[in-house]
């Protein structure tokens, strides 16, 4: 197979396929100190798209993702958006280059995105359920 528009979708194809193997439990967090208590998968879905730059009660909502190429990167975006890597690649590409926009600042793993989401109210991330404590907040489950 030569067809160069065939690879993308292909490439999304094997990432739905592996997402059973990388069924971890994920949670989006904001910080304990925050008046956010929940929100709906579309709330989330805009903040980390660069969409909505507030929470729903209008405080500033800045998102945390985890490190480029990550397994739950990956995965939160499948789930959470429905976009694969290399559609979210294109898309990051796009809002910067019309400057609309720039992905959020990534770190390495869930401890460091929980510990920078915990120590300041504004920010909301998403780690693995295990790496939960009480120092931030659950606001979507997603499985």
């Amino acid at each position: 197979m030569r067809h160069p528009s065939l690879r993308p979708l292909l490439a999304l194809a094997f990432a739905l396929l592996a997402l059973p193997a990388m069924a971890v439990d994920m949670v989006v967090i904001v910080s304990a100190r925050s008046p956010v208590a929940s929100l709906r998968q579309d709330q989330v879905t805009d903040i980390f798209l660069g969409r909505a730059g507030h929470f729903p009660d209008g405080g500033e909502a800045v998102a945390i993702d985890q490190g480029l190429g990550s397994p739950l990167r990956n995965a939160f975006y499948m789930r959470v958006a429905a976009t694969s890597p290399t559609a979210l690649k294109v898309y990051w590409s796009k809002m910067i280059f019309t400057g609309r926009g720039k992905p959020p600042r990534e770190l390495a793993d869930s401890a460091a995105v929980r510990q920078q989401v915990a120590g300041n109210p504004a920010l909301i991330g998403y780690i693995d359920r295990a790496s939960l404590d009480a120092s931030v907040r659950p606001v979507l489950v997603i499985r």
